[in-house]
């Protein structure tokens, strides 16, 4: 399985954890409870991913994840 062949799901859950820790980063955020309560379940459901079993390697795996969801975000707001 090749590093980069995430399935749809995984790579939707990141960009939604991307959006939730940047909108809890924001100066003043509203409702900061739910954004965290947000941020645990998709971090949650990020680690505990049945891709991870299937994954070469672990750690490049997840920092291409995060890359691929950051370019994933950029595509669909152009």
């Amino acid at each position: 399985m090749d590093v980069t062949d995430f399935p749809d799901d995984l790579v939707q859950t990141q960009a939604a954890w991307n959006t939730t820790y940047n909108a809890l980063a924001a100066p003043r955020p509203h409702d900061t409870t739910a954004l965290r309560r947000r941020l645990l379940r998709l971090s949650v459901r990020l680690w505990w991913h049945p891709y991870w079993a299937t994954a070469p390697s672990l750690p490049a795996a997840r920092s291409e994840l995060r890359r691929l969801a950051r370019t994933h975000r950029v595509a669909r707001a152009a």
